[in-house]
């Protein structure tokens, strides 16, 4: 079997690759990536990062952002908040946004991939999943950035806090929070 073919073989529609994967399956992984980006079988997301397209009755659909996002990592160890979540919360947020936050162990700054933008952003500890209590413990460290008045948004968002589980947005603000998040928060988790 040819080296582009025992390529070809582990290509798996729908999913991202670095080209580090890649050059597991091949003996020229350059060429073959080459060769492969001009038979469409790749599409080029990013530097070193590669999508099998998945294709739909509609055309060749986008790769699913979580897994971009892991193989730009490297690592599948992140938390990715999309601002239109705070919309959710119901403390007067009504914006749509487009750049999803990705808070990660590894990078830092704005990452253009598969033609979207992503906001990577360093923090020593990521939650494995988001829950309402995180969300409102991003919103309340990334209250400047909002669009919103943050005058009208933050005594909604401290009356929301203090219908939640006080055990869970306590862990959620030593695990996640800001020190501003923990200043905002402190007389509602003393409540409890």
């Amino acid at each position: 079997m040819s080296g582009l073919a025992e390529l070809k073989r582990h290509l798996r529609p729908g999913q991202v690759y670095r080209r580090k994967d890649l050059a597991r399956w091949s003996t020229a992984v350059d060429r073959h990536l080459r060769q492969l980006l001009d038979e469409g079988r790749l599409e080029k997301v990013s530097a070193g990062l590669y999508m099998v397209p998945r294709k739909t009755r509609f055309g060749s659909a986008p790769a699913k952002p979580e897994k971009l996002v892991a193989s730009f990592l490297g690592d599948d160890r992140f938390l990715m908040v999309t601002p239109n979540a705070f919309n959710g919360l119901g403390v007067g947020t009504t914006q749509l946004h487009n750049e999803p936050v990705v808070y990660n162990h590894k990078r830092h700054g704005r990452f253009k991939l598969d033609g979207r933008t992503f906001d990577f952003r360093m923090r020593s500890s990521v939650p494995k999943r988001l829950s309402k209590e995180v969300l409102l413990v991003d919103l309340l460290h990334n209250l400047d950035r909002l669009p919103e008045d943050k005058a009208a948004v933050l005594p909604r968002a401290l009356d929301r806090a203090k219908e939640m589980d006080k055990s869970k947005l306590a862990r959620a603000v030593k695990d996640f929070g800001s020190a501003r998040a923990e200043r905002l928060l402190a007389p509602v988790l003393q409540l409890a």
